[in-house]
């Protein structure tokens, strides 16, 4: 076992701002299609940006779903998701039909709807910066005020089965959430290599988390 932190390359999104943003706090990274990394790297990150059944398929295809399993689910490696890779933790998603997901985080994913929300119609993709509401503290939040803004790009959002998997919210029309997470994992639906010091912050805080000691 190395310190590096795995950055799982799988076709979906420009992955230079997210590894210059972590080795700028401190971070040893490595941007990896090749699944066998993600073995010997002490952290994971699932980034992300795009449709959730192509980034399935990818994950399929390439030998990452399986070996996501064992590291994040059967030896509790720190794991970090960002947007999609938020997403694909839910056991679904209705993104262009209905598409199976990662299943680790109970739930599923859905198209922002306003239809009975009473804010009107408003532009999808929700891109831009929101302030998020903590529920829960958590280790990766250490030293992020509550009501900081952070920078989100996306058309869909996570439903949670159980609000305790829900870390921290935004609004956009409605609540949803911004940050999930339980034990060893953590997901942001924001970008948090875009999203200025708070976001930097969390990810400083992300190279030295010892999963033991976070209370989700």
């Amino acid at each position: 076992m190395d310190n590096r932190i795995a950055v799982i390359d799988y076709g979906i999104g420009n992955l230079h701002s997210l590894k210059k943003a972590l080795e700028f706090v401190g971070g040893e990274v490595l941007v990896t299609a090749d699944p066998q990394d993600l073995r010997s790297a002490a952290r994971i990150v699932l980034p992300g940006i795009g449709a959730f059944g192509e980034g399935m398929d990818n994950l399929r295809k390439s030998g990452m779903e399986e070996v996501l399993r064992e590291e994040i689910i059967e030896q509790r490696k720190p794991f970090l998701g960002i947007c999609l890779g938020l997403q694909l933790l839910a056991d679904r998603s209705f993104e262009f039909g209905e598409h199976q997901g990662l299943g680790f985080i109970p739930g599923r994913v859905r198209k922002f709807d306003f239809k009975n929300s009473g804010a009107g119609e408003l532009r999808v993709p929700h891109v831009g910066w929101n302030s998020l509401e903590k529920k829960f503290e958590h280790p990766l939040l250490s030293g992020v005020p509550n009501g900081a803004n952070f920078y989100f790009v996306h058309s869909f959002h996570f439903v949670p089965e159980d609000n305790k998997f829900v870390l921290a919210i935004a609004n956009y029309g409605y609540d949803f959430p911004a940050i999930i997470g339980y034990d060893n994992i953590f997901a942001t639906q924001f970008h948090p290599e875009k999203s200025q010091k708070d976001g930097l912050r969390i990810l400083e805080n992300f190279i030295s988390w010892n999963p033991k000691y976070a209370e989700n």
